[in-house]
């Protein structure tokens, strides 16, 4: 209960913050909090997924960290909705792609995913997105172009990828980076469609992932006999 608490926490502080350095305390936590929570089965697949999500995580905390020190000290400004400076917004921007596992930094959403049980994937998912989609949202009419490139290569990435796969977790892995770069692609155009789409992405990934857990299903073999 303590580490769902964790979790609310720390979306809630990066929803609810306009400071970059608060922003970044609650992607923190939310890392924190999510940790115990995929080591739980302790299997060595969960163990090296939890490792892997924790580099993953860190290093883009760290540039997140580095590129709003960057903000500051370019244009004395740690606001989120300040941003002017074009280098700053794009190392934010790139670093965010890499928490919610954009293509081309999204290497690392497939065997995280393989390497968890249905539930905590199911987290991983949809929950952990949200905080990283809302500073997303918020720089988006500073740095279009890089984020249509995000986008566009996240698409292609996510519908290739999954062609191939014959485990159900890596399959919603890249369905994942696909949906995300459709919200990506989409939220240029009209924010209030891709919190449309997102509700949606939540609803069919928790009906999915719940569908799998309940038919204990986690290849394609499995699923076709259950």
């Amino acid at each position: 209960a303590t580490l769902l608490f964790g979790l609310g926490l720390g979306t809630t502080i990066t929803f609810t913050s306009s400071h970059w350095l608060l922003a970044w305390m609650g992607l923190e936590i939310n890392t924190l909090a999510i940790i115990p929570l995929m080591v739980q089965h302790h299997h060595p697949r969960a163990v090296e997924a939890t490792t892997k999500y924790f580099l993953v995580q860190a290093t883009a905390a760290a540039m997140l960290r580095f590129a709003s020190m960057t903000n500051a000290w370019l244009t004395g400004q740690w606001d989120i909705q300040q941003m002017s400076h074009p280098l700053p917004i794009t190392m934010i921007a790139l670093a965010l792609a890499l928490k919610t596992g954009l293509a081309p930094v999204h290497a690392w959403l497939p065997e995280v995913l393989q390497g968890l049980d249905l539930t905590t994937g199911l987290l991983l998912s949809t929950w952990q997105s949200l905080a990283p989609f809302a500073l997303l949202l918020q720089i988006q009419p500073t740095n279009s172009t890089l984020l249509i490139m995000l986008g566009l290569s996240s698409t292609l990435v996510g519908g290739w990828g999954g062609l191939n796969q014959t485990q159900l977790r890596k399959i919603l892995a890249y369905s994942s980076i696909a949906h995300l770069g459709w919200m990506i692609l989409v939220l240029q155009f009209s924010p209030s469609l891709t919190l449309l789409t997102l509700l949606m992405y939540f609803m069919m990934t928790s009906s999915t992932f719940l569908t799998f857990k309940l038919n204990n299903s986690t290849n394609i073999n499995t699923l076709a006999t259950s």
